[in-house]
């Protein structure tokens, strides 16, 4: 699972810019923490920064060729999550860039502009719909405009793949509206065009594990099609779906195998590695088991088909990888809560029967991003706790990683002033200056950590991607947030010398969570949407049920002052005690599969919008000139080479524009055809 962030009010983004060389120019930024420029580029609802890899000098060279060869593997699979998105994106994409590297005429007129805007706005986005809302991305271009550059560029662009740029098909990603068919009307490459919500879950419903204690993740790696009427699944491996992508990353591997830093680490690589080449699910669980018990060495990475948010029915994973550098003094100081899982379980609301009598394995580290790809990138996430099979979670145990250095530029970059607009008083406002970082922090490891190793499913209760099928996603998150939450306003963090004054902290969680689910995080939507996003539907869901539920006792306070709107927390006990309220209920949800309980929650609590608030939040934000998304560039790693071509050191360059590094990567990764 990951934890996208939420960084105060603001969130952020990426940039670059296009060239008529063979190679997109790179600008190379000394790496001068004084002088770092975080910000990069800023267009539409997006916000470009870059990040930098601190102690990459403190590596020895066999660890910095490792994350070398790591970060190669990831990027060449990159175009697997541009297919995966929509079955066009590919076609469209190479359509683009031709375009853009090659025409020659007038570049100071507005439609040039829209064009270059929507270009990057895919490149973010790796494809034609919003990353985040999921909705298509609408040109602010005709087509006879695009037609034109098409046309005096020597680009072909036809059909389906040219007209569902300007039409209504496939408007939506992901598709999780209730009571319509989320398959058939999701454009995610998942599925076949024709194939149903009923179809797959009769399909996968046959599937039966060999051990049904050990469920396999059916559908994770392939994607399912019809064949002549009869459903079929077309598997991601070597020699498969995806395959000359796959044999790109199985490459790049066998390299970093042969420079693992230990036996475990090797071990995992090479299970991975048989995984890409054969494709095959228990593979699958037997790398997550050794990848999970390889805690030891510096460097660290994700890499494969992973979160299922892009699923409308959770099975299929979306090709992600995350390289990382371990930071050890972070690492050292919030290890205290791994080493304490058992008392934040044994200590939680939960029922007796939904606590795990024995948390194991569950290791926390603070890593520095060398680089991301696929799913990963350029939107990011700052947490990450994987495996996601919840067996492995309760045999084995889990990792969790909170991404220093990607939150670190987050809080590096630049305030917008949003917080003195939303926050109800002075003592909210310095609240969250003296403690909202650190409160956010905390929330983050508390969520990874604690909250996603929490709880177990009651015995015979499948997994939640079958019970609670498309909720499955935003009750896990929501779950995993009020573990956070609940803990954050306790003395026992205080106690671990986590932080210096538990309450002042709790208090400022308390108030930007509230603040954010209700109010300022429909910045992101355009008036009369609902909530789509499985984390902000989670964030909404928590919020508007605490409120709620804490109307009787005025436990938050809707305010009304010169015509603005504000919520005023007026009792932080009970609001705690609401959450683990809350959070009993969610795991009971969980654990004992009660889908009709989780829509509720989910239908009632998380997906409308009060229209009203909603208008005034996007009226109090036109003031702003600061995107409410963002994301990375990411560092460019470069060999140095001997005359016998071997590697005597890496360095790292910072890419200058978002558009030159797409054009690069779509240059150095290209390992699949426009068709798949």
């Amino acid at each position: 699972m990951k934890l996208k962030s939420i960084v105060s009010l603001t969130l952020l983004a990426l940039v670059m810019l296009a060239c008529k060389k063979d190679k997109a120019e790179t600008e190379v930024i000394k790496d001068e923490p004084v002088a770092f420029n975080y910000n990069v580029e800023q267009f539409a609802d997006i916000k470009v920064l870059r990040y930098q890899i601190p102690g990459w000098e403190n590596l020895t060279l066999k660890e910095q060729k490792l994350v070398y060869y790591l970060t190669q593997a990831g990027l060449a699979g990159r175009d697997i999550s541009w297919d995966q998105n929509y079955r066009h994106n590919l076609k469209i994409r190479k359509a683009l860039e031709s375009v853009y590297t090659n025409y020659q005429g007038d570049k100071t007129v507005a439609n040039w502009a829209n064009f270059e805007t929507y270009l990057k706005r895919v490149w973010f986005s790796n494809g034609i719909h919003h990353h985040y809302s999921n909705d298509k991305i609408k040109p602010e271009f005709s087509s006879d405009y695009l037609t034109q550059l098409l046309k005096e560029t020597n680009t072909t662009l036809e059909g389906e793949a040219f007209d569902v740029i300007f039409n209504d098909k496939d408007a939506k990603k992901v598709n999780l509206t209730k009571d319509v068919d989320n398959v058939f009307l999701s454009a995610v490459n998942f599925y076949g065009p024709d194939v149903t919500t009923a179809e797959v879950e009769a399909f996968y419903k046959k599937k039966t594990s060999p051990n049904p204690k050990k469920p396999l993740s059916f559908g994770l790696n392939s994607q399912l099609v019809k064949d002549n009427g009869v459903l079929k699944e077309r598997v991601y491996k070597s020699g498969g779906l995806y395959g000359s992508a796959i044999d790109q990353i199985i490459t790049w591997l066998e390299k970093a195998q042969s420079v693992a830093e230990n036996k475990a680490q090797g071990d995992a690589l090479g299970l991975l590695i048989q995984y890409y080449k054969t494709g095959d699910l228990q593979t699958w669980d037997d790398y997550n088991v050794t990848w999970t018990a390889a805690t030891e060495g510096n460097i660290d990475y994700i890499n494969s088909f992973i979160e299922v948010y892009n699923d409308p029915l959770g099975y299929t994973g979306s090709y992600e990888t995350i390289v990382q550098i371990k930071d050890f003094d972070m690492s050292e100081k919030m290890a205290v809560l791994s080493e304490n899982a058992q008392w934040f379980e044994d200590n939680s609301p939960l029922m007796d029967a939904h606590k795990k009598e024995s948390v194991v394995g569950v290791t926390y580290k603070v890593v520095n991003v060398a680089g991301e790809a696929g799913d990963a990138s350029p939107s990011t996430p700052i947490g990450v706790n994987l495996p996601n099979a919840n067996w492995i979670r309760a045999a084995v145990g889990s990792k969790s990683v909170s991404l220093g250095n990607i939150i670190n530029a987050y809080n590096n970059a630049g305030s917008t002033g949003r917080l003195k607009e939303f926050v109800h008083d002075e003592e909210e406002l310095k609240l969250e200056e003296e403690f909202g970082q650190k409160a956010d922090k905390l929330h983050t490891a508390l969520h990874e950590v604690i909250g996603h190793a929490s709880g177990q499913l009651n015995p015979g209760v499948g997994e939640t991607k079958e019970t609670l099928k498309k909720y499955a996603s935003t009750l896990e998150e929501g779950r995993a947030d009020l573990v956070g939450l609940y803990y954050l306003y306790n003395p026992k963090l205080q106690e671990l010398g986590l932080v210096d004054d538990w309450k002042s902290v709790g208090k400022a969680a308390y108030d930007g969570y509230i603040r954010n689910g209700l109010m300022t995080q429909l910045i992101r939507l355009k008036l009369g949407d609902d909530v789509e996003e499985a984390h902000m539907v989670n964030r909404q869901w928590v919020s508007a049920w605490a409120f709620e539920k804490g109307l009787k006792d005025n436990v938050i306070e809707k305010v009304t002052r010169d015509g603005k709107t504000y919520f005023n927390i007026n009792d932080y006990e009970k609001l705690h005690a609401l959450f683990g309220e809350l959070l009993r209920e969610t795991q009971r949800i969980k654990s004992e599969g009660d889908y009709k309980a989780v829509e509720d929650l989910v239908e009632g609590y998380g997906v409308k919008v009060d229209p009203a608030i909603h208008a005034e939040v996007l009226e109090r934000n036109k003031q702003f000139t600061s995107a409410p998304y963002s994301g990375f560039v990411n560092p460019v790693l470069v060999p140095d080479t001997n005359d016998a071509g071997e590697i005597t050191g890496v360095k790292v360059i910072q890419p200058g524009t978002f558009s030159g590094q797409m054009l690069n990567y779509s240059r150095d990764y290209n390992f699949l055809p426009e068709v798949n």
